[in-house]
């Protein structure tokens, strides 16, 4: 498990999603509203499959990826406490991604994607997400990765909802060196960092 010192001293620890660790997910989502219904497959298969798995039905399809040991995404801690989420895998595993005409692929590099975020409200605005970010680098990175890509929605109003964070913030990606590498809509750019 890797650790980070935060400035007010809280301590973040962070590890895989695999069977073993598949209880700590249960736990972070838990009845929240923001992931309740999604379990994180809004990207993964038809619309129609995540409408017709709403909840338990998206959880289980969520549950058997992870039982095929295919790479979901990681888990930050707080102490023993899972207190946020991060997706990120192969972009070829996302295939929503290639459907939508603001992300198509934009070379054949070996791209993973971090496509979602989740943090328990009483971690928020403590740096979770851009100690996942940092994580999600380094586990894309040892797993052979070129590019990792993002997908931060780039909201109109000054003060942006927590329930619109869930693919990250725009300026937290670029303050850590991604870069925006195609912007087919003003506010749906895909940002990349280069692994190499």
């Amino acid at each position: 498990m890797e650790k980070t010192i935060k400035a007010d001293g809280i301590e973040f620890t962070c590890r895989e999603l695999t069977t073993e660790t598949w209880k700590d997910l249960v736990s972070l989502f838990g009845d929240h509203r923001e992931v309740a219904d999604c379990w994180c497959m809004w990207f993964r298969g038809s619309r129609k499959d995540w409408e017709d798995n709403r909840g338990a039905g998206n959880k289980s399809r969520l549950k058997a990826i992870v039982e095929n040991r295919n790479p979901v995404g990681l888990i930050a801690y707080s102490g023993t406490d899972p207190v946020g989420w991060c997706a990120v895998a192969p972009r070829i595993d996302y295939d929503v991604l290639e459907r939508t005409k603001f992300y198509k692929a934009i070379d054949n590099k070996n791209t993973w994607s971090v496509t979602c975020f989740f943090t328990i409200k009483t971690h928020r605005k403590m740096g979770v997400t851009r100690f996942l970010i940092l994580e999600a680098i380094k586990y894309a990175r040892k797993n052979g990765a070129e590019v990792l890509e993002a997908y931060p929605s780039i909201p109109k109003e000054a003060v942006i909802p927590d329930v619109n964070g869930y693919r990250g913030f725009y300026q937290v990606f670029l303050d850590l060196g991604f870069s925006v590498a195609s912007r087919k809509q003003e506010n749906k750019p895909i940002i990349r960092y280069d692994l190499k």
